[in-house]
């Protein structure tokens, strides 16, 4: 086991991993920018190391700078978290030039899901079902064209690079397609340096249903169920629960079992999701993502697993200490990502904390880094928490959510606890009735 972990994020992540470390007798470090010194996870880590100015790509994403921090304080390891550096395959490969242990995937299998065509196609291989779609990237309209007529529309036109929604665009027809074909790729440079694009079927009513993987890179690997990240907003997700009120255990154990054997016969290390589009019955590949999930307390919360801990105790050297026997799942978890924005317009609401009051009592767990007096910085993500709930059964769990929403005090800037408040009386939402198109059809309904 590592001595000492270098936390390379920020915010309720950092202390999320940070708790983690302690459980396990693991010295923490924490690398924080100027905007961050007084951060929670600063003040509890065993010591912390300044990397840089505000802006992220001056720290978070300084990677010679991080790697200096390991250097100094001696840490064994990085956990990078979710976002910022999780997924760069180039500085898990410095790390491990540097005799640093990367807490993730391979380098060659973070590159590998990295690239939404070559995800795809080894998708494909694995045995995983996958959307109709270009065999590759398709730079001419001619060619988007042929795809179009071959798979129906509409169809999706997606950056290969791509990710949080950006250089994404739908063609319902022909004649929209030169159009969406442009842009997707003008917005793909802009925002990854690539304007490759490739090209799917558009489905109609998805729902977004992915499953949580673990595996120890010795060619084991289990899956921890599933869980229904339907309710999004730009691509976004906002509200995410486990199980899915739309899968019975028979497809569950069908969908997991086959994921499973694929990131076995992948070598995987370490946590993992594959994300499907669900429609109709049939699960379509979209995407892996080879880090810790934001939403992973769900999965934690019916397992009674500790993710974080699985992807220490792996990355260490350990064999998964679990066959999928052993894996049972009890009740039901929802968990509601608490941002500081504006619950209608959602501008952005960054600024000090005046009080903060938690939410309490069984079942309820929160993942936060707030606390009075904090003052939420401008220049990052606007997540400030995650309000999860357990209960024995899905109505039970949205009545505990329901109290603990009531109970949950965030004074001195604006936030998107009203957002949630309004979801629950909505009988869709109730009957866990909904799709990926839904929510951002009901906030354009309500508008006012």
């Amino acid at each position: 086991m590592f001595d000492k972990i270098l936390i390379a994020n920020r915010g309720e992540i950092a202390l999320r991993v940070l708790r983690a470390c302690r459980e396990l007798g693991i010295q923490t470090v924490a690398v924080h920018s100027t905007a961050d010194a007084d951060a929670m996870h600063v003040k509890l880590a065993d010591e912390s190391v300044c990397i840089g100015p505000p802006a992220a790509k001056d720290s978070y994403l300084n990677i010679a700078s991080i790697v200096a921090a390991c250097e100094i304080t001696g840490a064994e390891a990085v956990h990078p978290g979710y976002g910022f550096l999780s997924e760069n395959a180039k500085f898990a490969d410095i790390l491990t030039e540097h005799k640093i242990k990367f807490i993730g995937p391979s380098a060659a299998n973070i590159r590998t899901m990295g690239d939404k065509i070559e995800a795809k196609r080894t998708a494909k291989a694995l045995g995983i079902p996958v959307v109709p779609g270009s065999e590759g990237g398709v730079s001419e309209l001619s060619e988007a064209k042929k795809v179009g007529k071959s798979i129906g529309y509409p169809v999706i036109i997606k950056a290969t690079a791509g990710g949080g929604g950006r250089g994404m665009k739908v063609a319902n027809n022909e004649s929209e397609l030169e159009l969406a074909v442009s842009t997707a790729q003008s917005e793909a440079k802009a925002a990854f340096g690539n304007g490759e694009v490739y090209i799917e079927k558009y489905l109609q009513k998805p729902r977004h249903i992915e499953v949580q993987v673990l595996g120890d890179g010795q060619g084991r690997a289990i899956h921890l169920g599933e869980r229904d990240c339907s309710l999004q907003r730009r691509h976004q997700k906002v509200w995410e629960e486990a199980h899915s009120p739309a899968l019975n255990s028979a497809q569950r154990d069908s969908i997991g079992n086959r994921v499973a054997k694929a990131m076995a016969d992948l070598n995987y290390e370490g946590v993992g999701t594959i994300e499907f589009l669900y429609e109709d019955g049939e699960f379509y590949f979209i995407e892996m993502n080879t880090r810790l999930q934001v939403e992973h307390p769900v999965t934690e919360m019916i397992t009674g697993l500790d993710l974080v801990q699985e992807q220490i105790r792996i990355a260490s050297g350990s064999s998964l200490q679990y066959k999928q026997s052993d894996i049972t799942f009890s009740g039901h978890a929802i968990e509601c990502r608490i941002n500081a924005e504006n619950a209608a317009t959602f501008t952005p609401s960054p600024g000090r904390v005046d009080a903060v009051h938690f939410p309490g009592g069984l079942g309820v767990r929160i993942d936060s880094a707030l606390y009075s007096g904090y003052r939420i910085p401008p220049y990052y993500d606007s997540l400030i928490g995650k309000l999860i709930v357990f209960g024995k059964t899905r109505t039970e769990c949205m009545m505990r959510l329901k109290r603990s929403l009531s109970e949950f005090v965030i004074e001195g800037v604006e936030t998107t606890i009203p957002l949630f408040q309004r979801l629950l009386n909505e009988p869709d939402i109730i009957d866990g009735n909904y799709d990926i198109h839904w929510l951002e059809k009901f906030l354009a309904r309500t508008a006012k």
